[in-house]
């Protein structure tokens, strides 16, 4: 037997014994313990803001790992409630994303706890060319002649900032082609404090819509502008 052919035979030993070594620790380790999972309520198609949820809109499945804060598990939980934010298809339905059981679902179920629906009638030039859409972000002007300053006459100044526009007429929906929307009432989010002041405003002066980027969450104190000082 040749030397060359036992070094051969001495390698293919070595390299089968070790193999042989490597798959028997493998072997002997335990399994890795299975992820457990749990049932959970998950969209079958987007639900935009207002949507009353049917049957059909979701389904029960089991998902591995841990769950959101929050995630609804059975049907009872979800059928009949509206929809207050978008939830996406595949998603995870989240109790905070829901209306409270009994809420309804239209524009009452988007009415964030704490907050007011406030109706502000316009026309095509208050409205913005009627550009102002669900989700969209406004200052709000007004006009007027404030009392006992005839002199100066009318006066215009910024009444509120930053405020959410619920919806446009019916639609509670934004546009998906952008299109203009013709409505005779925007509907906007504010507190409270603001829907008294806003009314008021609404009664007593004119009342502007100024659109304003969503990426933009600044207040600012502009002075207001009077006629007067228009022609000082």
């Amino acid at each position: 037997m040749s030397q060359r052919f036992l070094s051969v035979l001495s390698v293919a030993l070595l390299v089968a014994a070790a193999a042989s070594f490597v798959l028997y620790r493998l072997m002997a380790q335990p399994a890795a313990a299975s992820i457990p999972s749990a049932p959970v309520v998950v969209a079958t198609r987007d639900l935009e803001p207002g949507t009353s949820i049917k049957e059909g809109d979701f389904k029960v499945e089991s998902r591995p790992g841990a769950m959101p804060a929050g995630a609804l598990r059975q049907a009872r939980d979800i059928v009949g409630r509206g929809v207050s934010a978008a939830i996406y298809r595949n998603e995870i339905v989240l109790e905070r994303r829901l209306a409270t059981k009994g809420a309804g679902s239209g524009l009452a179920a988007m009415i964030p706890e704490g907050m007011r629906a406030a109706a502000v009638r316009v026309n095509d030039v208050v409205g913005v060319a009627g550009f102002v859409l669900p989700g969209m972000r406004v200052d709000v002007l007004m006009s007027g002649n404030p009392p006992g300053a005839a002199a100066s006459g009318s006066v215009t100044r910024t009444l509120l900032q930053n405020i959410q526009v619920l919806s446009v007429g019916h639609n509670f929906q934004k546009d998906t082609e952008g299109k203009p929307v013709t409505a005779q009432v925007v509907n906007l989010l504010v507190t409270p404090e603001q829907a008294e002041v806003l009314s008021l405003a609404a009664n007593h002066a004119t009342i502007q819509l100024v659109l304003r980027n969503p990426m933009d969450g600044k207040t600012t104190q502009p002075p207001g502008a009077a006629l007067v000082a228009l022609y000082g």
